[in-house]
């Protein structure tokens, strides 16, 4: 994909390297066990973490578990009242798992990435057995529970595995792909996760793994023509509903494929692809759960049935807007007190600092939040290895994709997914996964520090 050398390429406008200070050799070697011992696993010292990443990080790890802490003063006696005690442990958790991931070699890591893959997908796969729900989501299957106790949602690492994976074949490749055959592998790998989590069924979860693959094909310098093409099925499938929205498609994408002038195979399997999305749309509909029906119904007109699909939404804009410019007051939000806001403590919990923190409250968190893509994309750029960038990248997406879906939902702008928001709502595994994240990215930091490598 990227070339031995590493340097910049036509193909590759996204991701440029300057070339590594190191021997050719040593640059396109992949590592293997033999390898490892050979290549010095530096541990590099905690005072030199990168600084902005890590304050930007305790500055949203603090700004939602105060949030998490008001989300549970109410005044109708509810377990939420104390939940904030078992996030806080979760967050000691993330900190230890975040220092454990500086530590690790983006060698060792990408040696580990096929066995951590694999174990995912068998994890995945035994959910579906013996995985069980909770709260708003009882029907689904997407928590691991010993003995009644729920140890955790496998999908939310298993994101995580899939950055891994899709860095480490894009890796492996001596230019970045060019045809939809090349893309194949990349699919499947990004395709058995979203599968198996569909089946649960989360929705939310697989479209999150859908966005990682976009993501770090587009990071590897695939075309966008190539890329809309790969996603144009999707496309073809949310506007099937439709007959005159699909035919207009049809007819878009017949423009495409005679502008863009791909091989006719491909130009074939893309057409015959939309052409299968609108006969299966309507039995893909009747698959979907009944409250995965409710929340799509409730996302295009939440009005026309207000008590009941459409209450979270018309709760969680109530609430928002009746935050004004500086809030109700921490602890404070009416909504939330009177427990009309529903899962305040997970999906809406970004409805709570709209109420009590207001306008100004909501403008510090997409402050953060901006800041901390900024710092990963950053990260990614002047990473030392195509791996190590992708790793970065991934990430990105991943919880760039978090934070649009969960605070586009509260307002109404995208359909109710049930996916936490990163750093903010209560869950154990998703935090665990951040802060695995962070810690990824902390290393690659480093390491382009220690190279001497100039800001591009």
């Amino acid at each position: 994909m990227f070339g031995s050398s590493c340097r910049p390429t036509p193909h590759r406008t996204r991701c440029s390297f300057s070339p590594v200070r190191r021997p050719r050799t040593q640059r396109s070697r992949r590592p293997t066990p033999a390898c490892l011992h050979r290549t010095p696993l530096m541990r590099p010292p905690i005072r030199e973490l990168d600084r902005p990443l890590v304050a930007v990080v305790l500055a949203l790890a603090a700004y939602g578990l105060a949030t998490l802490y008001s989300a549970g003063q109410t005044d109708v006696p509810s377990f939420v009242e104390t939940i904030w005690h078992k996030q806080l442990i979760w967050l000691a958790v993330g900190i230890i798992a975040t220092v454990l991931m500086f530590r690790t070699s983006p060698r060792l890591l990408e040696w580990a990435t096929p066995y951590a893959y694999g174990i995912g997908m068998v994890v995945l796969l035994w959910t579906l057995f013996a995985g069980v729900g909770a709260g708003t989501a009882a029907s689904e299957r997407s928590w691991l529970a010993i003995g009644g106790v729920r140890l955790g949602q496998p999908a939310e690492i298993a994101k995580l595995s899939v950055v891994l994976m899709l860095a480490r074949w894009l890796t492996g490749r001596r230019e970045a792909p060019s045809t939809l055959r090349d893309l194949l592998p990349p699919c499947v790998i990004a395709g058995v996760p979203t599968l198996l989590v569909a089946k649960q069924p989360d929705l939310g979860s697989a479209m999150v793994f859908i966005a990682i693959l976009f993501t770090m094909l587009y990071w590897a310098g695939t075309k966008v023509s190539l890329l809309v093409l790969l996603g144009s099925p999707v496309i073809g499938l949310v506007l099937a509903f439709s007959t005159v929205a699909w035919g207009a498609w049809i007819v878009v994408l017949i423009a495409l494929l005679i502008w863009w002038r791909p091989y006719v195979w491909e130009g074939l399997a893309v057409m015959l692809a939309n052409l299968v999305m609108g006969v299966i749309a309507v039995p893909f509909w009747q698959r979907l759960a009944p409250y995965q029906q409710n929340r799509l119904l409730a996302f295009l007109n939440p009005h026309e049935d207000p008590r009941a699909t459409g209450w979270h939404v018309i709760q969680s804009k109530i609430a928002i807007g009746s935050g004004g410019f500086l809030g109700q007051g921490f602890t404070h939000g009416p909504q939330k007190r009177l427990a009309f806001l529903p899962a305040q403590f997970t999906d809406f919990i970004f409805s709570v600092v709209g109420e009590e923190l207001g306008f100004l409250g909501v403008l510090v968190a997409l402050a953060l939040f901006g800041a901390l893509i900024f710092i990963l994309i950053r990260i990614a750029r002047r990473a030392t290895d195509p791996y190590s960038s992708l790793c970065v990248f991934g990430v990105t997406g991943m919880l760039f994709t978090h934070i649009l879906e969960n605070i586009g939902m509260t307002v109404n702008l995208l359909p109710i997914t049930g996916i936490p928001l990163p750093f903010f709502s209560y869950g154990g595994s998703f935090l665990l996964a951040c802060f695995m994240a962070v810690g990824i990215s902390l290393r690659v930091a480093w390491e382009s520090r220690q190279s001497g490598y100039a800001e591009l």
